[in-house]
């Protein structure tokens, strides 16, 4: 199967073939194969630009749904024909949860989410049926929505938490997102703050328009922090939150950055992008200090900076930081894989949220779009799984 997803930081699509299989009472998933595409020429900017404080028209946001659909559809079918090189067989399924443009939060409570990437240009494309949507059920259900990753950390880590002590999965998109996963306690997973989307928006201002990140953390690293920026940035209530709680581009925006730096005064380039590294950093390591972890798994593009993967080392000693590569999942993969075990469950009739979302039940998540043959679907799993065990075949 395959899943082709975009991110709070909306810089492409991730594309992830897995072999997802029953074993016993667990789940056995392997990565076949693993690509990023491009958006098509300005979409990205488009995408950027109806994000909150931003007003836009139903025309563009229709607009929008229709053209990431084809750029997904497209995505997807040259990924299916790849797939069907490597192995033989086509995928049966595609997952597909769009792109974010909208998650609103008021007072704790998550009143909606909006997904842009119409499925029907995905099953015209590939004809193969869609999984999309997958995170309104939950927000029916009295949950955030976000993040969905728990279930499938507590699936993957649960184990190493009952062997070692609380362990925790880090997130590093454009949101940071942690599970934290302790010996007979319940999963506890929530959006900690921003992780790399400030970070683009000032790499991006830098540059003129020539970057779109902090390329190896090379500006941060010439930059030392401004502490009373960090101290205005800190006081975001945000931070202040205990979960279930969740955030996105719309709270971290660029309109806010902008109202802290006019507060705080003048600061370099080079002292804002290592002061933004350095919030992202202390967040994680706050949100985390609680639960004396043992280890952090990491995973999303944030593991491949070195400035900000340095500053995590430094805020969460003495515990372990590792990258998810190490347990036999690429980093730059995870969600990838998230989103196609969620779907398969969904195709199997299995609750695929857990109550860390703050959801008092765990719903099926998503809609199904039927491909191009007569759908049918496998009979109801009795019961979820109880583990999850990847491994790794061919990544790129």
């Amino acid at each position: 199967m395959l899943s082709v997803a975009s991110g709070t930081s909306a810089d492409g699509l991730d594309v992830t073939a897995v072999e997802v299989e029953p074993a016993a009472d667990d789940l056995s998933v392997e990565v076949l194969d693993s690509a990023s595409v491009g958006w098509p020429e300005g979409l990205a900017d488009r995408l950027l630009a109806v994000l909150p404080p931003a007003t836009t028209t139903a025309a563009e946001l229709c607009a929008l749904d229709n053209e990431v659909g084809r750029a997904i559809g497209a995505a997807a079918a040259t990924a299916a024909d790849r797939v069907e090189a490597l192995t033989g067989r086509r995928p049966d399924l595609v997952v597909s949860p769009g792109q974010t443009v909208h998650h609103e939060v008021r007072d704790g409570v998550c009143l909606g989410t909006l997904q842009v990437g119409q499925p029907a240009w995905v099953v015209e494309a590939t004809g193969l049926p869609v999984v999309s949507d997958l995170r309104a059920r939950d927000v029916t259900a009295g949950g955030h929505g976000a993040p969905l990753v728990g279930r499938f950390d507590e699936l993957w880590l649960r184990d190493l938490a009952d062997r070692h002590g609380p362990v925790a999965a880090l997130n590093l998109g454009g949101i940071a997102n942690v599970s934290v996963l302790a010996p007979g306690r319940p999963l506890l997973a929530w959006d900690t703050g921003p992780a790399n989307c400030l970070l683009d928006v000032a790499a991006a201002r830098a540059s003129g328009g020539a970057l779109r990140c902090d390329l190896d953390g090379a500006m941060a690293r010439r930059g030392k922090v401004s502490a009373p920026l960090l101290e205005r940035l800190l006081a975001h209530p945000h931070f202040g939150a205990t979960p279930p709680v969740s955030t996105g581009r719309e709270t971290f925006s660029a309109t806010w950055l902008d109202s802290v730096l006019t507060a705080s005064g003048p600061v370099s380039s080079d002292d804002l992008l290592a002061t933004l590294t350095e919030l992202t950093a202390r967040t994680v390591a706050a949100a985390l200090e609680p639960f004396a972890v043992t280890e952090v798994v990491a995973s999303g593009g944030g593991v491949r900076n070195p400035a900000l993967w340095d500053a995590l080392v430094r805020h969460l000693g003495p515990a372990r930081v590792r990258p998810s590569d190490d347990l036999g999942l690429p980093a730059h993969a995870k969600e990838g894989v998230m989103w196609a075990v969620l779907g398969f469950l969904t195709w199997h009739g299995v609750a695929g949220a857990s109550p860390a979302t703050g959801a008092p039940v765990s719903r099926v998540l998503g809609r199904i779009s039927p491909g191009d043959h007569p759908l049918r679907l496998p009979e109801p799993a009795a019961q979820g799984p109880g583990a999850l065990r990847v491994s790794t075949r061919k990544v790129h």
